[in-house]
């Protein structure tokens, strides 16, 4: 895919694609076939392989503006491109939405395993440029204002505990993903009485997630936590590469002169500028994926009777966004740190410019009455070798 209003967004590939959601969703289908089979309850001439009957993400999204979304037209077109037996026992004991939630999270799955892998990647080089730099000296600022000395050692760590907070929980939200099998109502009506029990019904629905490699689930039709629960991950990484990108874009300021982006954008009129592209392009996601998990959590709390009637739809369009703004942040903040160049000595020189910066250290040894110390960067050594063990914990086992 690609997108003029989204540079970078061949970068996600396929992922969260209509081609990938349409895949997902007769993955869907064809699974729950097979298992009806397989349980005895569908006779085996109603296997068949769905995948070679569905080509046309055109004409079903055409067509699911009639029923409001495109199950209903995904199960219409295979039906009509099957043989009896297959067509009389397509999609029986699912409901559309079991159908489109489960496919979501099986798109959503594989977004965040790419986000995992560039999450591996950062930490890797924030945890060497940490090292290379942490003795650094480097001017602080608060409030935009030279505050105290540090290192640039340290600031790298801040930005890797940042990827670190949002890589650690992605396996574990992976290994949690859940099937979606409620039937029409979330009841398992249907399925019970195809089983011809309720053991039987759920044994149906485990069978699914295992084919799939979803968690087992109860239905879960009016509670969105599934999906609120990716969102908050996609924003969380955002969050962190943000962070890293607005310290980029200023460090890269001429007057700052601190840090270089390895491959800076140039201009269409100015041929001696620079830019931080990378670093613009990661806070531009950084600054739309906390309203886009909003939506999702606005569409959570709107849910309301067994299916929400315009909350759940407006779910998978605003995941599909933030998945895939999210995978190309992850792809972009990889690049970035990858190849940053930081200037140690002009940033000596910063700190040595500034004034000041010890009145704090001064009143601190007033008070006290004890000589000032030599240095005055506090638990800074501390706090990155802190951040280094807890990245190598990670490298070495990223679950």
């Amino acid at each position: 895919m690609t997108d003029l209003f989204w540079p970078g967004d061949h970068l996600a590939g396929d992922l969260m694609s209509d081609q990938a959601f349409l895949a997902a969703m007769v993955a869907v289908e064809q699974a729950w076939l097979d298992g009806l089979v397989t349980a005895g309850i569908a006779p085996t001439d109603a296997r068949a392989e769905l995948s070679l009957m569905a080509d046309d993400a055109e004409t079903i999204a055409r067509r699911a503006d009639a029923d409001g979304n495109p199950v209903s037209a995904l199960v219409a077109l295979l039906r009509e491109r099957s043989d009896t037996p297959t067509a009389r026992w397509l999609h029986r004991g699912l409901t559309s939405q079991d159908v489109l939630d489960t496919a979501l999270i099986v798109c959503a799955r594989a977004a965040l395993s790419r986000i995992a892998d560039e999450c591996a990647a950062q930490v890797r080089s924030l945890t060497d440029l940490a090292e290379r730099h942490r003795s650094a000296p480097a001017l602080t600022h608060t409030l935009t204002q030279a505050a105290l000395p540090s290192t640039l050692g340290a600031r790298v760590a801040r930005w890797l505990d940042g990827v670190l907070d949002a890589a650690e929980p992605l396996a574990g939200l992976m290994s949690e993903l859940p099937v979606q099998v409620g039937g029409g109502a979330g009841t398992l009506a249907a399925a019970t009485e195809l089983a011809g029990s309720v053991d039987g019904a759920i044994a149906l629905s485990d069978a699914l997630a295992d084919e799939l490699r979803l968690e087992p689930a109860l239905p879960w039709h009016t509670t969105r936590s599934p999906i609120t629960r990716i969102g908050d991950a996609l924003v969380t990484c955002c969050d962190a590469w943000g962070h890293i990108a607005a310290d980029v874009a200023t460090g890269s300021r001429p007057e700052v002169g601190e840090m270089t982006e390895g491959s800076g954008g140039g201009s269409s009129t100015m041929p001696h500028k620079h830019n931080p592209v990378r670093s613009v392009l990661i806070r531009r996601a950084a600054l739309t994926a906390a309203p886009l998990s909003a939506t999702l959590h606005a569409a959570s709390a709107a849910s309301v009777d067994e299916r929400s009637d315009g909350a759940w739809h407006a779910e998978w369009g605003t995941l599909r966004t933030l998945a895939r703004h999210t995978v190309v942040a992850a792809a972009h903040t990889s690049e970035l740190v990858s190849g940053l160049r930081i200037d140690e000595a002009r940033a000596a020189a910063n700190l040595a410019a500034a004034a000041g910066l010890l009145s704090e250290q001064r009143s601190m040894a007033e008070l006290t009455g004890r000589s000032e110390l030599p240095e005055y960067t506090g638990a800074v050594d501390r706090l990155i070798d802190s951040t280094l063990s807890r990245a190598r914990r990670f490298v070495k086992d990223p679950t």
